[in-house]
């Protein structure tokens, strides 16, 4: 038995928390049904991250379209900060209040892996960055794995039905288990490069059996101009400063004549061990990283009944505006009717918070993926880690 649930019944409301069924069981029963405003937001980000990335949008739009609601939210790869609203939902709240266990499991994951994807990318700068966390996940994810952190920014993923998703080829090199299984590594590269296709790059593994430098050599005088770049999986199991591994290998393959070989390195890596690695490293496989990112803890809450502001203990009450600076992407939040103006730096704000479902309908067509990593990327150029 396969322990997920099925789109249809994730829209029936059967994800849902039981004191929300029994808030509605009461509200019916006493005959209350009252119109309210509740926003989303997170207080604090997970590892000390200044910054987030919003993903799961799409599916929102899922859960909630045709519902009589309206709704305000930043577009999908918005990098937004803590205590900031990313999402304002008004309706009756009969009308919406049994979704907000769905609409926080959307968002609060897939905003973590994003968010993660974004770090590492930024890391690595204008090398890159391949996602290869999936085995680490529930398989009925995978492509909501893999198109997050190609929304956050990885260039590439690997798993087929993923990559489907977001209209690119799938990556990958080889595993252990092919050379393994044919037992030396350059017989096991030969064979890769004499069966398949030609328009995937030849990356040979070079850690399984022998010292990286000798085995990057090996593979680098059989394939010559054909290969690629090699890569190196192991760095949490070796002896010594795996950036001085690679570095040996570097001069290895230059003093040889081989300085078009890339390095590519994968195994345990995070944003940080990117950082160090990043002057030696022309592309990374993060995987755990990602698919196993900290959630963004969203929370919803009422902010406004009936027509008046009222929060609980600890929250603002009231309809609210995200104002962003378009040069430097400084934010503020302030009361619904406030203004934009300029920001310290001279730029023009501008208001992140917008119309994205009226009565259940969406008010702009859904962005490509491309579109949203293309977003993503911009924005993080103009922030550090």
């Amino acid at each position: 038995m396969v322990h997920t649930i099925t789109w249809k019944e994730v829209k029936e409301g059967l994800v849902t928390d039981i004191y929300f069924e029994r808030t509605k069981k009461i509200l019916e029963a006493k005959g209350i049904d009252l119109h309210v405003r509740a926003e989303l937001k997170a207080n604090n980000l997970p590892s000390s991250w200044p910054w987030a990335v919003l993903a799961g949008v799409e599916e929102c739009a899922e859960v909630l379209k045709g519902l009589p609601v309206d709704v305000r939210m930043m577009k999908e790869g918005t990098i937004f900060d803590p205590q900031q609203p990313v999402m304002e939902i008004s309706g009756r709240y009969l009308d919406f209040g049994q979704y907000e266990t769905t609409i926080l499991g959307l968002l609060c994951q897939v905003s973590g892996i994003a968010t993660m994807a974004a770090r590492c990318k930024k890391a690595a700068g204008k090398k890159e960055v391949i996602s290869f966390g999936t085995r680490r996940m529930h398989p009925t994810i995978a492509p909501l794995i893999e198109r997050n952190a190609y929304i956050g920014g990885c260039d590439g993923v690997s798993v087929g039905l993923g990559a489907r998703l977001i209209e690119k080829d799938p990556v990958g090199t080889m595993p252990h288990a092919l050379i393994l299984i044919m037992g030396d590594t350059v017989k096991a590269t030969k064979a890769f490069d004499e069966v398949i296709e030609q328009g995937v790059r030849r990356v040979s593994l070079i850690d399984t059996f022998n010292d990286e430098k000798i085995e990057a050599l090996n593979v680098a005088s059989e394939l010559g101009d054909k290969l690629y770049a090699v890569r190196l999986d192991t760095p949490r199991s070796r002896r010594g400063d795996f950036l001085e591994i690679m570095k040996e290998v570097r001069w290895e393959l230059d003093l040889r004549g081989y300085k078009g070989v890339k390095l590519f390195l994968s195994g345990g890596i995070d944003e940080m061990d990117i950082k160090r690695y990043n002057i030696v490293a022309d592309a990374y496989g993060v995987g755990t990283a990602v698919s196993n990112a900290p959630v963004v803890d969203f929370s919803m809450d009422i902010i406004e009944v009936d027509g008046h502001p009222l929060a609980k203990r600890g929250k603002m009450s009231g309809r609210k505006r995200v104002f962003r600076c378009k040069e430097c992407l400084e934010a503020r939040v302030c009361p619904v009717k406030e203004r934009p103006g300029r920001c310290l730096c001279g730029g023009v704000e501008e208001e992140v918070l917008v119309p994205f479902l009226s009565k259940g309908h969406l008010e702009y067509p859904l962005p490509k993926p491309s579109q949203i990593r293309e977003f993503v990327l911009n924005q993080l150029s103009k922030v550090e880690l």
